[in-house]
């Protein structure tokens, strides 16, 4: 059966039902076609999903007071590196306040600054520390070294020497020991001093006038003790007898020697004399 052509040449509508349907211009063309598949449409763009919070990161602190902080301690810090205690308290200090700005997230160019020379100088100041301490260390050792290089000869000194057996000696008999002056010899010495001194009499005068039975009369054996241990210079008295000659005498030089050498006269030795003469006119 054929279908009749409309009349007026018209063309033939088509069905609406057998039409193709327009696709949507967002549509997926890989979405599943099952009847369990999640259909639920993505959110539109720049919109949250429902029940999701949105993160902000915490603003940036406009304060720079701890970073500026932390800088200078660290510069003063690095000036003070070398003094063993104060510097490394600064640098302490300086790493305290660039870590506090670093929290407040504050400049942090200026405290990681402050932080490296803090760094730096607490460094140096335990270095500088512990090499005065290695140093006083390495004196105190030196001493005890010294003392043991001088006591060495010491030791070498103190031991033994091997020495052969002493000969024995025969004992020598100990001289006796020399008896007591006795007071008639000590009283002749003081008197033949007195003449020696006074008087200026001579060695045989002096004799003389101790023994003499007209003088002291002594003993001839404490008058020898006297004249032999009596410290006198015979040569000035002498020359003191001739002077009193000359000047209340007035005798000429060979008279004044001959009453110094004669034996009942001065009785000087003809040296003492001639030493009188001689100096008689000094």
């Amino acid at each position: 059966m054929t279908t009749s052509e409309p009349l007026g040449g018209g063309s033939q509508q088509p069905d609406p039902a057998s039409a193709p349907q327009p696709t949507a211009p967002y549509a997926n063309p890989y979405a599943p076609t099952s009847p369990y598949a999640d259909t639920t449409a993505p959110p539109p763009y720049g919109q949250q999903p429902y029940g999701q919070q949105l993160q902000q990161t915490p603003p940036r602190s406009t304060s720079a007071g701890l970073a500026i902080a932390a800088l200078i301690v660290g510069i003063v810090a690095f000036l003070m590196g070398l003094l063993p205690v104060a510097g490394a308290l600064v640098g302490i200090a300086a790493i305290v306040l660039a870590v506090l700005a670093l929290q407040k997230r504050q400049s942090k160019g200026l405290a990681v600054t402050g932080l490296i020379l803090g760094a730096v100088a607490t460094l140096a100041s335990f270095g500088t520390l512990i090499g005065i301490g290695a140093a006083v260390n390495s004196v105190s050792d030196d001493k005890p070294a010294a003392i043991v290089e001088t006591s060495a000869p010491a030791d070498e000194a103190a031991k033994p020497v091997e020495t052969t057996a002493p000969v024995a000696e025969t004992p020598v008999p100990a001289a006796p020991a020399a008896p007591a002056v006795p007071v008639e010899y000590q009283s002749a010495l003081i008197k033949a001093k007195s003449y020696s001194d006074l008087m200026h009499m001579s060695k045989a005068g002096i004799y003389d006038q101790l023994t003499s039975e007209y003088g002291e009369q002594f003993s001839a054996e404490a008058g020898q003790y006297a004249v032999d241990n009596l410290q006198a210079d015979y040569n000035a008295n002498a020359l003191a007898k001739a002077k009193s000659y000359q000047e209340t005498m007035s005798m000429s030089p060979e008279a004044i020697r001959d009453q110094l050498t004669s034996e009942y006269g001065e009785k000087f030795t003809p040296e003492e004399a001639d030493y009188a003469i001689l100096h008689l006119n000094d």
